[in-house]
């Protein structure tokens, strides 16, 4: 088995079973195994519809993004996994390719690819730089978008590489995340005490304390129907795991490595961000 690919339903059935159909529609010489890890409502439940392709792991309890992959992930069999969302829909090829190319630079560790929304533009999320405070306080200011060539000021949207061009990065999306198994099983999966949001650059951070490469590829092509896929972006709860998330990754890696006038400044932006996203999600 070349590859198992998990997805997590989460009342997405529509959406999912447009995922799996993009997935078989576009690729065609690898081995593959879909596994849906489902933790959905009765009704939003996947099945298999007897498609030896395609594995169904039901009732699993909502603990967040990262426990559905981690339970996905002990029952792949494939040399790799894909971690990918239900609402995506893959590009001819894009897997053929990736598990190729992956082949090709055993000094990977991580895979993202091109990703584009919806209306065409790309999903920034597909490449980005960990958040350290420097990255952080350019992307709050925007200056990444008035200096968008600088590796300094666009150090978190790491907008100075082209989309168009395979590079080495901080991170990937967890929209779309490939890893050798073996490699997945050795960093320990996904830290579960993130809910949701934030879990991707976790996991992408220590494939670099591992010593391997965290890439994305240009080559590989999907669209992301982002935000259709658990809850709405205004919705409180999600906002709220959001913070949560970037919270726990800042205090897990970089509050011992600044002094504490720099770390309350980073909890009061992270906060800050919060409060504003909550107000304006009532508008």
């Amino acid at each position: 088995m070349d590859l198992s690919i998990v997805i997590v339903n989460y009342n997405t059935k529509e959406l999912t079973e447009q995922t799996i159909q993009a997935v078989f529609d576009t690729t065609h010489n690898i081995e593959y195994e879909i596994i849906v890890a489902d933790n959905s409502s009765d009704k939003n439940k996947v099945y298999s519809s007897g498609d030896t392709r395609v594995f169904v792991i039901e009732n699993v309890e909502n603990r967040g993004f990262g426990y559905a992959c981690n339970i996905g992930a002990k029952a792949a069999k494939g040399r790799y996994v894909l971690f990918l969302n239900s609402d995506t829909i893959m590009q001819e090829d894009t897997l053929d390719k990736s598990v190729e190319y992956m082949d090709k630079n055993p000094d990977i560790g991580c895979l993202g690819i091109r990703t584009l929304l919806k209306d065409g533009t790309l999903d920034h999320g597909c490449k980005r730089g960990f958040p350290t405070p420097i990255n952080s306080l350019c992307y709050v200011l925007h200056l990444d978008r008035l200096f968008p060539k600088s590796k300094l000021t666009g150090g978190y949207s790491m907008s100075y590489i082209d989309e168009h061009q395979t590079a080495e990065v901080d991170s990937v999306s967890g929209a779309f995340m490939l890893m050798p198994k073996q490699l997945f099983d050795e960093s320990g999966g996904f830290d579960e005490s993130i809910f949701m949001y934030g879990e991707d650059i976790d996991l992408c951070y220590r494939v670099k304390l591992m010593g391997y490469k965290v890439v994305y590829y240009a080559e590989g092509l999907m669209i992301h129907l982002k935000g259709q896929s658990g809850l709405r972006t205004k919705n409180p709860v999600v906002i709220k795991h959001f913070r949560n998330g970037i919270r726990v990754f800042y205090d897990k890696y970089y509050k011992d490595k600044y002094n504490f006038f720099v770390t309350f400044l980073m909890h009061a932006a992270i906060d800050i961000r919060y409060y504003i996203s909550l107000i304006r999600a009532r508008f």
